[in-house]
Protein backbone atom coordinates (compact mmCIF):
# COMPACT_ATOMS: atom_id res chain seq x y z
CA UNK A 1 0.00 0.00 0.00
CA UNK A 2 1.28 3.52 -0.78
CA UNK A 3 1.48 6.02 2.08
CA UNK A 4 1.43 9.81 1.63
CA UNK A 5 4.50 11.67 2.93
CA UNK A 6 4.18 15.37 2.10
CA UNK A 7 3.85 15.63 -1.67
CA UNK A 8 5.37 12.16 -2.22
CA UNK A 9 3.80 8.72 -2.05
CA UNK A 10 6.03 6.08 -0.51
CA UNK A 11 5.38 2.38 -1.07
CA UNK A 12 5.07 0.46 2.20
CA UNK A 13 4.36 -2.93 0.64
CA UNK A 14 4.53 -4.61 -2.75
CA UNK A 15 2.26 -7.05 -4.56
CA UNK A 16 3.95 -10.11 -6.06
CA UNK A 17 2.16 -10.85 -9.31
CA UNK A 18 3.35 -14.47 -9.49
CA UNK A 19 2.13 -16.23 -12.64
CA UNK A 20 -1.22 -14.58 -13.45
CA UNK A 21 -1.73 -16.57 -16.68
CA UNK A 22 -2.01 -19.82 -14.70
CA UNK A 23 -3.39 -18.46 -11.43
CA UNK A 24 -6.64 -20.42 -12.01
CA UNK A 25 -4.57 -23.59 -11.52
CA UNK A 26 -3.45 -22.38 -8.10
CA UNK A 27 -4.19 -25.54 -6.10
CA UNK A 28 -2.59 -27.82 -8.70
CA UNK A 29 0.51 -25.61 -8.94
CA UNK A 30 0.63 -25.41 -5.15
CA UNK A 31 0.80 -29.21 -4.93
CA UNK A 32 3.40 -29.51 -7.72
CA UNK A 33 5.67 -26.83 -6.24
CA UNK A 34 5.19 -28.12 -2.69
CA UNK A 35 6.28 -31.62 -3.72
CA UNK A 36 9.24 -30.22 -5.66
CA UNK A 37 10.23 -28.05 -2.69
CA UNK A 38 10.00 -30.91 -0.18
CA UNK A 39 11.92 -33.24 -2.51
CA UNK A 40 14.72 -30.73 -3.07
CA UNK A 41 14.97 -29.93 0.64
CA UNK A 42 15.01 -33.64 1.54
CA UNK A 43 17.63 -34.45 -1.11
CA UNK A 44 19.94 -31.62 -0.09
CA UNK A 45 19.40 -32.38 3.61
CA UNK A 46 20.46 -35.99 2.97
CA UNK A 47 23.64 -34.76 1.28
CA UNK A 48 24.50 -32.48 4.19
CA UNK A 49 23.67 -35.10 6.83
CA UNK A 50 25.49 -38.03 5.24
CA UNK A 51 28.56 -35.86 4.63
CA UNK A 52 28.63 -34.86 8.29
CA UNK A 53 28.09 -38.30 9.84
CA UNK A 54 30.18 -40.50 7.52
CA UNK A 55 33.92 -40.08 8.06
CA UNK A 56 34.73 -41.45 4.58
CA UNK A 57 33.02 -38.40 3.08
CA UNK A 58 35.07 -35.95 5.14
CA UNK A 59 36.95 -34.83 2.05
CA UNK A 60 37.19 -31.39 0.41
CA UNK A 61 35.00 -32.43 -2.53
CA UNK A 62 32.08 -33.59 -0.38
CA UNK A 63 32.55 -30.69 2.03
CA UNK A 64 32.16 -28.24 -0.87
CA UNK A 65 29.16 -30.16 -2.21
CA UNK A 66 27.45 -30.09 1.19
CA UNK A 67 28.00 -26.33 1.44
CA UNK A 68 26.51 -25.96 -2.05
CA UNK A 69 23.49 -28.00 -0.88
CA UNK A 70 23.13 -25.66 2.10
CA UNK A 71 23.13 -22.66 -0.27
CA UNK A 72 20.48 -24.34 -2.43
CA UNK A 73 18.29 -24.94 0.63
CA UNK A 74 18.61 -21.28 1.68
CA UNK A 75 17.80 -19.93 -1.80
CA UNK A 76 14.79 -22.20 -2.22
CA UNK A 77 13.41 -21.54 1.27
CA UNK A 78 13.74 -17.79 0.75
CA UNK A 79 11.45 -17.87 -2.29
CA UNK A 80 9.22 -20.94 -2.59
CA UNK A 81 7.15 -20.73 0.66
CA UNK A 82 5.85 -17.30 -0.39
CA UNK A 83 5.04 -18.64 -3.87
CA UNK A 84 3.10 -21.49 -2.23
CA UNK A 85 1.08 -18.96 -0.22
CA UNK A 86 0.30 -17.06 -3.43
CA UNK A 87 -0.90 -20.23 -5.15
CA UNK A 88 -2.98 -21.55 -2.24
CA UNK A 89 -4.35 -18.44 -0.54
CA UNK A 90 -3.83 -15.71 -3.13
CA UNK A 91 -1.95 -13.57 -0.59
CA UNK A 92 0.35 -11.61 -2.87
CA UNK A 93 1.34 -8.71 -0.61
CA UNK A 94 4.79 -8.47 0.94
CA UNK A 95 6.06 -5.64 3.12
CA UNK A 96 8.86 -3.35 1.97
CA UNK A 97 11.24 -4.70 4.64
CA UNK A 98 10.36 -8.36 3.99
CA UNK A 99 10.79 -7.79 0.26
CA UNK A 100 14.31 -6.46 0.65
CA UNK A 101 15.25 -9.16 3.16
CA UNK A 102 14.12 -11.75 0.60
CA UNK A 103 16.05 -9.92 -2.11
CA UNK A 104 19.21 -9.74 0.02
CA UNK A 105 19.23 -13.37 1.19
CA UNK A 106 18.40 -14.84 -2.22
CA UNK A 107 20.89 -12.79 -4.25
CA UNK A 108 23.66 -13.07 -1.61
CA UNK A 109 23.34 -16.83 -1.48
CA UNK A 110 23.18 -16.95 -5.27
CA UNK A 111 26.37 -14.91 -5.59
CA UNK A 112 28.11 -17.10 -3.01
CA UNK A 113 26.93 -20.16 -4.94
CA UNK A 114 28.57 -18.93 -8.13
CA UNK A 115 31.86 -18.32 -6.35
CA UNK A 116 31.58 -21.77 -4.78
CA UNK A 117 31.06 -23.39 -8.19
CA UNK A 118 34.37 -21.93 -9.37
CA UNK A 119 36.06 -23.24 -6.20
CA UNK A 120 34.63 -26.68 -6.93
CA UNK A 121 36.14 -26.47 -10.41
CA UNK A 122 39.53 -25.70 -8.85
CA UNK A 123 39.09 -28.66 -6.50
CA UNK A 124 38.51 -30.98 -9.48
CA UNK A 125 41.49 -29.40 -11.27
CA UNK A 126 43.85 -30.13 -8.38
CA UNK A 127 42.42 -33.65 -7.91
CA UNK A 128 42.89 -34.62 -11.57
CA UNK A 129 45.85 -32.52 -12.70
CA UNK A 130 47.87 -32.50 -9.45
CA UNK A 131 46.82 -35.75 -7.72
CA UNK A 132 50.05 -36.18 -5.73
CA UNK A 133 49.75 -32.68 -4.27
CA UNK A 134 45.98 -32.83 -3.69
CA UNK A 135 46.09 -33.85 0.02
CA UNK A 136 48.53 -31.01 0.74
CA UNK A 137 46.81 -28.30 -1.28
CA UNK A 138 43.14 -29.15 -0.64
CA UNK A 139 43.10 -29.90 3.07
CA UNK A 140 40.20 -28.98 5.35
CA UNK A 141 41.94 -25.82 6.57
CA UNK A 142 42.19 -24.60 2.98
CA UNK A 143 38.55 -25.53 2.40
CA UNK A 144 37.37 -23.55 5.41
CA UNK A 145 39.36 -20.54 4.23
CA UNK A 146 37.89 -20.81 0.72
CA UNK A 147 34.33 -21.16 2.03
CA UNK A 148 34.77 -18.16 4.33
CA UNK A 149 36.14 -16.13 1.43
CA UNK A 150 33.28 -17.30 -0.77
CA UNK A 151 30.55 -16.08 1.60
CA UNK A 152 32.44 -12.90 2.50
CA UNK A 153 32.79 -11.88 -1.15
CA UNK A 154 29.23 -12.88 -2.04
CA UNK A 155 27.59 -11.04 0.85
CA UNK A 156 29.88 -7.99 0.57
CA UNK A 157 29.14 -7.42 -3.11
CA UNK A 158 25.41 -7.94 -2.74
CA UNK A 159 25.18 -5.76 0.38
CA UNK A 160 26.39 -2.82 -1.70
CA UNK A 161 23.77 -3.58 -4.37
CA UNK A 162 20.87 -4.04 -1.92
CA UNK A 163 21.71 -0.85 -0.03
CA UNK A 164 21.79 1.13 -3.28
CA UNK A 165 18.49 -0.33 -4.50
CA UNK A 166 16.79 0.22 -1.11
CA UNK A 167 17.76 3.91 -1.24
CA UNK A 168 15.75 4.39 -4.45
CA UNK A 169 12.32 6.04 -4.23
CA UNK A 170 9.30 3.77 -4.67
CA UNK A 171 6.22 5.92 -5.12
CA UNK A 172 4.00 3.63 -7.19
CA UNK A 173 3.06 1.42 -8.93
CA UNK A 174 3.81 -1.31 -6.40
CA UNK A 175 3.02 -4.50 -8.37
CA UNK A 176 6.14 -6.62 -8.92
CA UNK A 177 5.79 -8.67 -12.15
CA UNK A 178 7.59 -11.61 -10.58
CA UNK A 179 7.03 -14.30 -7.94
CA UNK A 180 9.69 -12.91 -5.58
CA UNK A 181 11.57 -9.68 -4.92
CA UNK A 182 14.37 -9.75 -7.47
CA UNK A 183 16.66 -6.92 -8.55
CA UNK A 184 15.36 -6.20 -12.06
CA UNK A 185 11.64 -5.76 -11.21
CA UNK A 186 12.47 -3.68 -8.13
CA UNK A 187 14.64 -1.29 -10.14
CA UNK A 188 11.93 -1.19 -12.81
CA UNK A 189 9.34 -0.04 -10.23
CA UNK A 190 11.46 2.80 -8.84
CA UNK A 191 10.47 6.37 -9.66
CA UNK A 192 14.09 7.54 -9.14
CA UNK A 193 16.76 7.90 -11.80
CA UNK A 194 18.07 4.33 -11.79
CA UNK A 195 20.80 4.63 -14.43
CA UNK A 196 23.69 4.73 -11.95
CA UNK A 197 22.27 1.83 -9.92
CA UNK A 198 21.65 -0.24 -13.07
CA UNK A 199 25.17 0.41 -14.29
CA UNK A 200 26.70 -0.47 -10.92
CA UNK A 201 24.70 -3.69 -10.54
CA UNK A 202 25.44 -4.67 -14.13
CA UNK A 203 29.19 -4.11 -13.69
CA UNK A 204 29.35 -5.94 -10.33
CA UNK A 205 27.25 -8.82 -11.68
CA UNK A 206 29.36 -9.05 -14.83
CA UNK A 207 32.61 -9.09 -12.80
CA UNK A 208 31.27 -11.80 -10.48
CA UNK A 209 29.83 -13.89 -13.30
CA UNK A 210 32.77 -13.55 -15.69
CA UNK A 211 35.41 -14.15 -12.99
CA UNK A 212 33.66 -17.34 -11.87
CA UNK A 213 33.22 -18.44 -15.49
CA UNK A 214 36.85 -17.72 -16.46
CA UNK A 215 38.17 -19.67 -13.45
CA UNK A 216 35.88 -22.57 -14.37
CA UNK A 217 36.90 -22.53 -18.05
CA UNK A 218 40.63 -22.43 -17.22
CA UNK A 219 40.25 -25.26 -14.69
CA UNK A 220 38.29 -27.49 -17.05
CA UNK A 221 40.55 -26.73 -20.01
CA UNK A 222 43.46 -28.13 -18.01
CA UNK A 223 41.31 -31.05 -16.84
CA UNK A 224 40.39 -31.98 -20.42
CA UNK A 225 44.02 -31.84 -21.53
CA UNK A 226 45.06 -34.03 -18.59
CA UNK A 227 42.26 -36.56 -19.20
CA UNK A 228 43.15 -36.85 -22.91
CA UNK A 229 46.76 -37.65 -21.97
CA UNK A 230 45.79 -40.50 -19.62
CA UNK A 231 47.08 -43.82 -21.00
CA UNK A 232 43.98 -46.03 -20.67
CA UNK A 233 40.33 -45.56 -21.60
CA UNK A 234 39.28 -46.78 -18.16
CA UNK A 235 41.32 -44.06 -16.45
CA UNK A 236 39.90 -41.43 -18.79
CA UNK A 237 36.35 -42.57 -18.11
CA UNK A 238 36.90 -42.57 -14.34
CA UNK A 239 38.44 -39.09 -14.41
CA UNK A 240 35.64 -37.70 -16.57
CA UNK A 241 32.92 -39.27 -14.40
CA UNK A 242 34.16 -37.26 -11.40
CA UNK A 243 33.48 -34.04 -13.35
CA UNK A 244 30.34 -34.88 -15.35
CA UNK A 245 27.85 -34.05 -12.59
CA UNK A 246 29.58 -30.76 -11.85
CA UNK A 247 29.46 -29.83 -15.54
CA UNK A 248 25.69 -30.47 -15.69
CA UNK A 249 25.09 -28.24 -12.65
CA UNK A 250 27.38 -25.57 -14.11
CA UNK A 251 25.40 -25.59 -17.37
CA UNK A 252 22.08 -25.17 -15.54
CA UNK A 253 23.34 -22.39 -13.26
CA UNK A 254 25.32 -20.38 -15.79
CA UNK A 255 22.72 -20.76 -18.53
CA UNK A 256 19.71 -19.58 -16.53
CA UNK A 257 21.56 -16.82 -14.68
CA UNK A 258 23.18 -15.47 -17.84
CA UNK A 259 19.73 -15.25 -19.36
CA UNK A 260 18.36 -13.36 -16.33
CA UNK A 261 21.15 -11.05 -15.21
CA UNK A 262 23.91 -10.40 -17.70
CA UNK A 263 22.30 -7.53 -19.58
CA UNK A 264 22.03 -3.86 -18.58
CA UNK A 265 18.35 -3.44 -19.58
CA UNK A 266 15.89 -6.04 -18.39
CA UNK A 267 12.62 -4.09 -18.38
CA UNK A 268 11.27 -5.63 -21.60
CA UNK A 269 12.08 -9.22 -20.62
CA UNK A 270 10.66 -9.54 -17.11
CA UNK A 271 8.11 -12.12 -18.26
CA UNK A 272 10.78 -14.46 -19.66
CA UNK A 273 12.95 -13.81 -16.61
CA UNK A 274 10.22 -15.29 -14.42
CA UNK A 275 10.39 -18.66 -16.15
CA UNK A 276 14.21 -18.69 -16.03
CA UNK A 277 14.14 -17.79 -12.33
CA UNK A 278 11.72 -20.66 -11.72
CA UNK A 279 14.34 -23.04 -13.13
CA UNK A 280 16.90 -21.71 -10.64
CA UNK A 281 14.58 -21.81 -7.62
CA UNK A 282 12.63 -25.04 -8.23
CA UNK A 283 14.11 -27.26 -10.95
CA UNK A 284 17.86 -26.89 -10.30
CA UNK A 285 17.68 -27.46 -6.50
CA UNK A 286 15.51 -30.52 -7.20
CA UNK A 287 17.92 -32.01 -9.74
CA UNK A 288 21.19 -31.18 -7.98
CA UNK A 289 21.00 -33.89 -5.28
CA UNK A 290 20.33 -36.51 -7.96
CA UNK A 291 22.86 -35.47 -10.62
CA UNK A 292 25.53 -34.28 -8.21
CA UNK A 293 25.79 -36.64 -5.28
CA UNK A 294 23.06 -39.23 -4.86
CA UNK A 295 24.30 -41.11 -7.94
CA UNK A 296 27.78 -41.31 -6.43
CA UNK A 297 28.89 -44.81 -5.40
CA UNK A 298 30.50 -43.62 -2.17
CA UNK A 299 27.33 -41.83 -1.12
CA UNK A 300 25.21 -44.85 -2.09
CA UNK A 301 27.37 -47.09 0.06
CA UNK A 302 27.27 -44.67 2.99
CA UNK A 303 23.48 -44.37 2.74
CA UNK A 304 23.00 -48.14 2.56
CA UNK A 305 25.16 -48.68 5.65
CA UNK A 306 23.35 -45.99 7.63
CA UNK A 307 19.95 -47.39 6.64
CA UNK A 308 21.02 -50.91 7.64
CA UNK A 309 22.18 -49.63 11.05
CA UNK A 310 18.83 -47.87 11.55
CA UNK A 311 16.91 -51.08 10.68
CA UNK A 312 19.08 -53.18 13.02
CA UNK A 313 18.68 -50.76 15.91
Amino acid sequence: MPMEMGNETTVQEFILEGFPAVQHLGKVLFLVHLLAYLASMAGNAVIITITCIDSRLHTPMYFLISVFSFIECCCTTTVIPKLLVIYLLGRQTISFVACFIQFFVFVSMGASGFILLSLMSLDRYVAICKPLHYPTIMNMKTCLFLITTCFTLGFSVITVVVVKVSQLSFCGPHVIPHFFCDMAPLIHLSCSDTRSVETMTFVLGLILFSTSLIITIIAYSNIVVTIIRLPSAKERQKAFSTCSSHLIVLSLMYGSCAFIHVKPKQTNRLESNREAALVNTVVTPLLNPVIYTLRNKQVHQALREKMCRIKIS
